[in-house]
């Protein structure tokens, strides 16, 4: 084998030249670049500067010039094909050997015009070195952009993208460096050994997602080809969602809230010898939309949220934005109140973006899921067979009222429709509406009664629970009207608790014969005997203070006896007053008919009594809004 030829080329402003001692009489142009050169070399090896120059023979000029458009790989391709036909060593590596393999096949440097020629060199190259390790085969697909077109023809491609998804369902222990040809590659004390020789690394086991990092630095077209590859090969979902998010956090600055705390793992073999891709951040966003599975997870649901946020502000078309409403709607029962709260990135003077979340539910309501979970234990899944999606989602939006109720540009239309766009049936109970609109009036006191009363047309007053009828009927903020329904619908709660609670007692207290009967009627109140003693409970303080209450009747009776006496006293030492009832109108006073009579009934009252009533109860703990009936 001869010697390899030290390379004579040089470079002078835009022009390539050979250092042969004889004058050029070939130059061709390549991307403005001029590379000034011998006809024969390039003859004997290149069919395209072969039949260039048949063409340019009849012009009999002394030095042919000559113009190679779109040429792959640019002036460093075509340098690398120069120098392999004058002779000089040349090296293929990963990264040059698709720019090479597309050049050489460009001007036509088959064995036809030599043995041994450029083309049949970077195939032999490609298939034994690159595409069989995993390092120089992630290196060869980034370095292949600038000859993307000719690479798409000859399926070269194709065949690294194959090769890339293939190692990635294989173990990455069996492929790259060390080489694992070389039998046991553990020595007795757990380092690596290569070729015999202890390389102190350590094994490390592997985990599904080693490779999201080193793909995480191919273009946004390249990378849209791999996933779809890795697709067609039936990678799992779950791994191909993954590697989309990591790629997503990647480059959108906007998701790093939603980052996970893997995020400082060592996952790579290769991406210390890459640059990070440069990329459009609006076409990222909308390319990753339409590679995202159609599945459902709450860290998948969390992402989601994470990329309509950025979104909004990136200002991405309107199918985009849509179709990310409709995927998060389609799992809105795995979302959380702060993916929810989206900020208003638009003209509008409202805090949070609540019309966004306004579609995304009726999203939820109107479409079925048709979505399936991720294989678990990926993505953080929530798989529970006895899940309510309804009522998750109705809590949520209560809470989610509860947040943007606070801001004071909230419109009460605005309000009204995000409580009212799920069905009735998805609340069991309406404190949250309540708490929501209770947290609305407080940073809305200019509200007037009128627009109070049309909010709280939202509440269903009987599907409040004791707590929150207790709080509403002192509530300050809510109408009068509001709270007289709210006290009656907490009479009828008490008077069918008492009942319920009644029923129970005469079960219990019944023969057997009969217990067993009444049992069988009364099941429902058993099931909730604890509920009826609480109340029962409750009752009793109710009796306490209406004893209270009576004697402190008996108290202004009393006082009103003084009074009548004082007023007798002073009519008779002024005659013009005719009766005592004048002054005690001019006092705004108001007689009973006989103290004897109001005694009676005060005695009366302290004897043995039948079981009070549910309104005298319910009168005894709203005492503070009918007080002053009970004075006159």
């Amino acid at each position: 084998m001869a010697p390899a030829k030290v390379s004579g080329f040089y470079k002078h402003g835009n022009d390539w030249f050979f250092n042969a001692g004889l004058p050029s009489d070939l130059t061709i142009i390549v991307d403005g670049v001029n590379f000034h050169l011998h006809k024969f070399p390039l003859m004997s090896k290149c069919g395209k500067i072969a039949s260039i120059f048949e063409e340019l023979k009849s012009t009999h000029d002394k030095i042919f010039t000559t113009k190679l458009e779109e040429f792959p790989g640019g002036p460093d391709a075509f340098l690398f094909a120069a120098k392999f036909c004058y002779g000089i060593r040349v090296e293929f590596t990963a990264r040059n050997i698709i720019m090479v393999y597309c050049a050489a096949d460009f001007l036509e440097m088959t064995d036809e015009y030599g043995e041994d020629n450029l083309l049949l060199k970077s195939e032999n190259f490609l298939h034994k070195n690159v595409l069989r390790n995993w390092k120089d085969c992630i290196l060869a697909l980034q370095s292949c952009e600038s000859c993307m077109p000719r690479a798409e023809k000859l399926h070269i491609l194709k065949k690294c993208l194959n090769a890339v998804s293939m190692m990635v369902c294989t173990d990455p222990s069996l492929f790259g460096w060390p080489m694992m040809m070389y039998g046991s590659l553990q020595s007795p004390g757990g380092s690596i050994l290569w070729n015999g020789i202890n390389t102190g690394a350590r094994i490390r086991s592997a985990e599904s997602d080693w490779w999201f990092e080193d793909i995480s630095y191919f273009s946004v077209g390249l990378f849209e080809r791999l996933i779809k590859t890795m697709e067609e090969r039936g990678i799992r979902c779950e791994l191909l969602a993954g590697a989309i998010m990591y790629y997503a956090r990647k480059y959108l600055p906007g998701l790093g809230r939603w980052q996970s705390t893997q995020g400082g793992k060592a996952r790579t073999v290769a991406s210390f010898s890459l640059t990070p891709a440069t990329v459009d951040q609006k076409v990222l966003l909308e390319s990753i939309e339409t590679l995202l599975p159609k599945k459902k997870g709450k860290s998948f649901c969390r992402f989601l949220l994470g990329l309509l946020r950025v979104a909004s502000i990136l200002g991405v078309n309107q199918t985009c934005q849509d179709s990310l409403e409709r995927r998060i709607g389609m799992q809105l029962e795995l979302a959380s109140l702060d993916g929810l709260l989206i900020p208003s990135y638009s003209d509008s003077d409202t805090l949070y973006n609540t019309d966004c979340v306004e579609r995304i539910v009726r999203h939820f309501v109107s479409l079925e899921s048709g979505l399936t979970l991720f294989s678990p234990p990926s993505l953080d899944l929530e798989s529970s067979p006895s899940s309510e999606p309804l009522r998750k989602v109705a809590r949520l939006m209560d809470s989610y009222l509860a947040e943007v109720a606070s801001d004071v540009n909230l419109k009460p239309g605005k309000l009204c429709t995000l409580a009212e766009v799920l069905p009735e049936s998805s609340r069991p109970l309406h404190d949250g509406l309540y708490r929501a609109l209770d947290i609305y009036f407080k940073a809305h006191p200019w509200l007037s009664d009128g627009e109070k009363e049309e909010l709280c047309n939202i509440i269903d007053y009987q599907k409040l629970s004791v707590d929150a009828c207790a709080h509403a009927s002192q509530n300050e903020r809510l109408p009068l009207r509001v709270i007289l329904q709210v006290l009656f619908f907490e009479q009828m709660h008490l008077r069918m608790a008492l009942a319920g609670c009644l029923n129970v007692l005469e079960a219990e207290s019944a023969p057997t014969g009969q217990g067993e009967i009444a049992g069988n009627a009364t099941a429902g109140q058993i099931v909730q005997r604890d509920g009826w003693v609480t109340v029962v409970r409750e009752n009793r303080v109710l009796k306490v203070d209406m004893e209270k209450m009576r004697s402190r009747v008996g108290e202004l009776e009393e006082e009103f006896s003084k009074i009548k006496q004082e007023m007798k006293r002073v009519t008779k030492s002024h005659s013009s007053l005719s009766s005592p009832r004048l002054v005690a109108r001019k006092f705004g006073c108001k007689l009973l008919a006989k103290s004897s009579d109001a005694q009676t009934d005060v005695a009366g009252s302290t004897g043995p009594t039948p079981r009070p009533s549910v309104e005298q109860a319910c009168s005894s703990r709203n005492s503070r809004h009918r007080k002053s009936f009970s004075l006159f």
